[in-house]
């Protein structure tokens, strides 16, 4: 459970092309209905694609850590959930509460694919939306600032970095622009 991407050798890659395969053969067969007749065009398709995934995988992966991922999933298909219903009572609402604000977080967790998947999470959640991701910041555009933002996204970044079974330092700052 290491904060370093996992290399993967030239060996493992050829060991994923089977079962991209056949995954990439399964999502024909759905498409095209079990269209048993086309899978003349479908099989050469399959091959070719999971060749492709996996000559462009990237050289390095941050390992999940499946415990962190069931929790990960939990906690954002709840929050998806709240943060909707709090974006459309504010829609829908006579009195429309906002307060928009650009908020400047300070990232802890490490690793250049944690960080984006931090970045787009942040985006995926309602009332959020990351703007520019830095070596050091993320940028949040947010509905409202008078909620608690910087804990919030701290939280968002404990569950990410739990995801990838990392451990982050106590969390300190942020702005409220």
């Amino acid at each position: 459970m290491s904060e370093t991407p996992t290399a993967i050798t030239p060996r493992q890659r050829l060991r994923r092309l089977p079962g991209r395969a056949v995954g990439m053969l399964l999502v024909w067969f759905v498409v095209t209905e079990a269209d048993i007749p086309s899978l003349v065009i479908g099989v050469p398709i399959a091959l070719a694609a999971a060749v492709l995934s996996v000559a462009l995988q990237p050289r390095s992966l941050s390992g999940v850590y499946l415990p962190g991922a069931i929790r990960f999933a939990r906690f954002f298909a709840v929050n998806s959930v709240l943060g909707g219903i709090d974006v459309a009572f504010r829609a829908l609402g006579p009195r429309m509460r906002l307060e928009p604000a650009i908020v400047h977080y300070p990232l802890r967790i490490s690793g250049a694919f944690p960080r984006v998947f931090f970045a787009n999470t942040i985006s995926m959640l309602p009332g959020t939306l990351s703007s520019r991701l830095t070596s050091d910041t993320v940028e949040v555009h947010v509905l409202d600032c008078t909620r608690p933002v910087i804990e919030d996204l701290a939280q968002v970044e404990e569950r990410v970095a739990d995801l990838f079974g990392a451990q982050l330092s106590p969390h300190e700052g942020g702005a409220v622009l």
